[in-house]
């Protein structure tokens, strides 16, 4: 049986730890905070996933032993990330340790030390960008192979969505202030939460054979009010290796929320969607005189990890196989992040330099 450790008691532990159950794995859940755990045995899980499973393991994270577990996920706010891997992986050499997105703050500290220290142990670092693994992105992805509109020559991508439902889901804090996400050097705002949008883009940059992402430009809304320092909204102009020029847009305060993609081609374009319906993802296709195409994949809000997890299982039997979260693709991101946050306040295009983290890229 595949054993896994969860640190962040809070809605991604709890997600994840519902899929890994749902696999039949054995699944630890540690916190700091003895709260979340209580709040996480009595009110989350129960809440979303109909009752507790007693085959979960709470633990206090001061009362945690150095057991040998396969997989380590690491949920905990940003600025915690890769001291709870680089620990854990030194400590108990899983086989897989899964971030959650985003990787790190925009300062990138302990990158560096990350690669190099999940090498020396042969451990597969994966960061939490699950939209690249769910049923309509694997529909949008054979679109793209199939060559169903051509050649891509540009695409857009944006996760606008305020982040009332965040708050909802975590009614313990009291807005931005009360955690990582008012702070924009915790990895918090628009920029760091809503990195999906920048993620999901490189994929598809990626699939359509342009490459990585390396010119930014950038302009951000910043909110300073109370000690807190967020972007609400961030705009950004990307160059990929190729010379593709698109647009990424992710923010804080769109109601409803709108997160799509749209590849447009030499004969039409695919359009790729998330919450399309209450119900449903979405990828949509116009090629040259047809009609629009729809297909619609049903899914409940559990049902977005379930392909994060699957593909964990796959890289179990197979740790060679290319993964689209890849550590790698995680760094990538964090370097636009990066180079759009120096963009914005420097108000200028700022190049990429891949060349400061050569043993992962």
């Amino acid at each position: 049986m595949v054993s896994v450790r969860i640190f962040g008691a809070g809605s991604i532990g709890n997600h994840l730890g519902f899929a890994c159950r749902q696999k039949g794995w054995q699944v630890e859940l540690c916190d700091r905070d003895k709260a979340a755990l209580e709040r996480t045995r009595k009110d989350i899980y129960p809440g979303r996933y109909g009752a507790w499973d007693e085959a979960i393991q709470l633990t206090p994270a001061d009362g945690l032993a150095d057991e040998y577990r396969d997989v380590v996920i690491v949920g905990t706010p940003p600025e915690y990330h890769i001291p709870v891997a680089l620990d854990q992986i030194r400590k108990i050499s899983p086989k897989i340790v899964l971030i959650e997105k985003p990787l790190c703050p925009p300062s990138l500290d302990g990158v560096k030390e990350l690669v190099e220290t999940a090498r020396e142990h042969e451990c597969l670092v994966l960061v939490g960008y699950n939209h690249t693994l769910t049923r309509n992105t694997r529909a949008a992805e054979q679109l793209v192979a199939d060559k169903t509109v051509g050649d891509v020559v540009t695409i857009d991508a944006g996760f606008r969505e305020y982040w009332g439902g965040i708050f909802a889901a975590h009614p313990w804090l009291d807005g931005p202030k009360d955690s990582y996400l008012g702070y924009l050097s915790k990895g918090g705002g628009a920029t760091g939460e809503h990195s999906h949008a920048i993620n999901i883009w490189q994929h598809f940059a990626h699939l359509t054979g342009h490459g990585r992402i390396t010119k930014v430009a950038a302009m951000h809304q910043i909110v300073r009010d109370g000690g807190v320092e967020y972007d609400q909204i961030g705009q950004m102009l990307v160059e990929t290796e190729s010379g593709l020029i698109g647009n990424i847009v992710q923010d804080v305060v769109t109601e409803p929320p709108e997160k799509k993609v749209k590849m447009i081609g030499t004969s039409g374009y695919i359009e790729w969607q998330v919450n399309a319906t209450s119900d449903s993802d979405a990828v949509r296709c116009k090629s040259g005189g047809k009609p629009v195409h729809e297909q619609l994949f049903k899914k409940t809000r559990p049902d977005d990890f379930v392909g994060e997890i699957d593909h964990i299982a796959m890289l179990l039997e197979n740790p060679k196989l290319d993964s689209p979260i890849s550590l790698t693709r995680g760094i990538e991101t964090m370097l636009v992040i990066e180079a759009a946050y120096e963009a914005s306040r420097e108000n200028r295009f700022v190049a990429i330099d891949y060349s400061r983290f050569p043993l992962s890229l």
